[in-house]
């Protein structure tokens, strides 16, 4: 007799939370401000019950979240070029021209205007990949900035340009993060 499991792989759960996510970027994309985003437009955009994005997620600022993890876990590849200042460079590039997206844009102001666990949903990702190359960097015997350090001098100017100005970096700017930070 086979043996059979209650848990669904690809079932209801993943496909309301596809429809959700996918109801809130095309919500966000939208020309209506963020302020308009609501739980209950949401479910309606996805087809489902407000109670059950009320019961999954308990808030905007949750699912915000949780939109902005699923977006920003392993969009960037960590690069490995064998130098720690070139694997910078063209990873603060990727991260850069990333932020240049309109649709990108929208979730992390959207994000992070919900609340803290937003912001950190944005950078989360952005941190381990960080973490990667200056662990790697101290494995080949050099002596790298700790990740904090990194954050604050290459994601610090390029989150803020990105969220709060309409100025996007410029693609040689990047290596003048690097240069700074590996001074």
């Amino acid at each position: 007799m086979p043996v059979t499991t209650n848990t669904r792989p690809g079932g209801r759960s993943s496909r309301i939370r596809a429809a959700v996510h996918r109801a809130v970027r095309e919500l966000l994309a939208a020309t209506e401000p963020a302020e308009a985003l609501t739980l209950p437009v949401v479910a309606g955009r996805a087809g489902v019950h407000p109670t059950t994005l009320y019961r999954r997620w308990g808030s905007l600022a949750d699912l915000l979240a949780d939109v902005a993890t699923s977006r920003f876990s392993g969009d960037i590849v960590v690069p490995d070029t064998g130098s720690l200042r070139e694997d910078l460079v063209r990873w603060t590039t990727d991260v850069a021209a990333d932020l240049t997206d309109p649709d990108v844009l929208a979730l992390m102001r959207a994000a992070v205007g919900s609340g803290t666990q937003g912001g950190c949903a944005c950078a989360a990702d952005r941190h381990a990949q960080l973490a990667a190359m200056l662990d790697r960097e101290r494995e080949r015997g050099g002596d790298p900035p700790e990740v904090g350090r990194a954050a604050d001098a290459l994601l610090g100017p390029l989150y803020y340009r990105a969220v709060f100005t309409e100025h996007p970096a410029e693609p040689g700017w990047a290596r003048e993060l690097v240069d700074a930070l590996l001074r």
